[in-house]
């Protein structure tokens, strides 16, 4: 045979070998050397750079940015910032801003100065009327820029605050995430849609002014309860049946005939896979040896049961009735293989300690409101403030508004009331609305703003906007087409900029 296996590898060899595929070379020129073959461009040394492709495009230089101004329909020259001949920063607003302002902010947020400014005013009256230097902040409309910049600013300082996203916004989850990321704990971010209903959202903000109360429980009372259930067990699962299983499982029902002669010598291999019965349980040994101790005993068997499983390793017999009823006859002392340990573990139960849980912080008092003017929300006010005094009319006037406009009133009406019924101010920032006071910047507040939007070494900053920049200083149409994209009826969670 190995003769034989030899001469078939070699017939193989030589097959493979007249099969071969014969490559010709080109002769290699006479004045062929190693630079004829340059590198390429990428691997070209640094000072040697080649020259530029004459067909390729050249962006030009940016020189300003201006946000969109939605109810004029065009392009903003207040809300702007753009560079002055000698370098600095000038804003349609709030004029020169100096040059140091352009080498920390990108001049596409500073477009964006006025509503955080307002941002930071409306932080800055609240806490003067208030009195407090710390406590909740009620926010409505938290996607729109004004009321970005307060929930980031109020956050920043320490403040817990309860971010409600406007309807405009709500169905995008995505937004909603990243507003609930800006409000930090206890703050928390919901839709539109959880603060109409003011009952549940009463008790979320309840939670978050006055912390929810740290999980406990009575541990001598759960120890008398599991006494009772592991008696009520012990004497519905007896150890004299087959298994500790209900009599339907015992009997011969809803099965054919033809499998009653089998279904006695099926039955014990058939029951094996359940746990057997419980031995008897003595009440009283139960009640007089069956401390705090036996039952943290009791519970590490069932620790070591888990791993086994979850490790794959030998499970062997385990049946917890049969383990109390050892623990009765020869009571085990607390050793420390045995001991959960005095170190705190959040939601471990533990028999030797009344709480489980974490106790949640304390956001502190309402320090007052903030209503972003969204456009649901002012469309809906005027028709209100144009009705008349009573609820009846005022009523009527809800009527003839569509869904997304009533459904911005009802959640901004749930922000103020709970506002007033804590005794706090409700201010109006991106806009006005009717009844309502809105804030102005002042120069501190402007200050404030651009040093929370200076971005550090890291590339981070306590202040971010969501930005979509048309670059019109490339092609002079996308500022036409941005004033489109900001002025339609759901133009997406983000602020239009248009650079020239």
């Amino acid at each position: 045979l190995a003769l034989i296996a030899g001469r078939q590898a070699r017939r193989q060899s030589l097959r493979c070998f007249g099969t071969k595929e014969k490559v010709e070379f080109d002769p290699i020129p006479s004045n062929y050397t190693l630079e004829s073959v340059q590198p390429p461009v990428e691997w070209a040394p640094i000072g040697n750079e080649p020259e530029p492709d004459p067909q390729r495009y050249i962006r030009n230089p940016v020189s300003s940015a201006h946000s969109i101004d939605v109810k004029a329909g065009k392009v903003s020259a207040r809300d702007s910032a753009a560079f002055s001949p000698s370098g600095t920063v000038v804003h349609g607003r709030y004029g020169d801003l100096g040059a140091d302002v352009a080498e920390n902010i990108p001049v596409e947020y500073l477009a964006l100065l006025h509503p955080a400014a307002e941002g930071a005013a409306a932080l800055r009256v609240i806490s003067e009327k208030s009195k407090a230097e710390k406590g909740t902040l009620l926010v409505y409309g938290a996607s729109q820029p004004s009321a970005m910049a307060a929930v980031q600013l109020a956050t920043a300082e320490g403040n817990a605050v309860v971010a409600i996203v406007g309807g405009e916004h709500a169905g995008n989850e995505q937004m909603v995430d990243c507003i609930k990321g800006m409000a930090a704990e206890p703050g928390f971010a919901v839709s539109e849609e959880y603060a109409m209903v003011r009952k549940n959202f009463y008790d979320i903000v309840d939670a978050t002014v006055n912390g929810d109360p740290t999980p406990s429980m009575d541990t001598d009372a759960f120890l008398e309860e599991f006494k009772e259930n592991l008696l009520d067990y012990a004497k519905t699962y007896p150890e004299t049946v087959p298994a500790a299983v209900g009599e339907s499982h015992l009997k011969f029902e809803d099965l054919k005939m033809k499998d009653a002669e089998t279904f006695r010598d099926n039955i014990d291999t058939y029951l094996h896979q359940y746990k057997p019965g419980s031995p008897p349980i003595d009440p009283a040994k139960l009640e007089a040896r069956f401390t705090k101790e036996q039952y943290a005993i009791f519970r590490s068997k069932f620790n070591e049961q888990t791993t086994a499983v979850i490790t794959g390793d030998p499970t062997g017999f385990f049946n917890p009735p049969q383990i109390v009823s050892d623990l009765l006859r020869n009571p085990e002392s607390l050793a420390k293989k045995y001991d959960q340990g005095e170190e705190f573990v959040p939601y471990e139960f533990n028999i030797f300690k009344a709480t489980s849980g974490v106790p949640v912080k304390k956001g502190g008092p309402i320090m007052g409101a903030i209503l972003a003017v969204t456009p649901g929300l002012e469309v809906a006010a005027a028709a209100v403030a144009k009705a008349g005094p009573t609820p009846r009319e005022r009523a009527e006037a809800l009527q003839f508004l569509t869904n997304t406009q009533r459904y911005a009133y009802a959640a901004a009406t749930s922000v103020v009331n709970l506002a007033k019924k804590n005794n706090a101010p409700v201010y109006v920032v991106g806009g006005s609305l009717p009844g309502f006071d809105s804030v102005e910047p002042t120069d501190d507040d402007v200050q404030e703003a651009l040093a929370a939007m200076e971005i550090d070494d890291k590339g981070n900053a306590p202040l971010n906007f969501f930005l979509q920049v048309y670059r019109a200083s490339d092609y002079p149409v996308y500022a036409d087409y941005a004033v489109h994209r900001a002025t339609e009826v759901l133009s997406g969670p983000r602020q239009m900029v248009v650079t020239k």
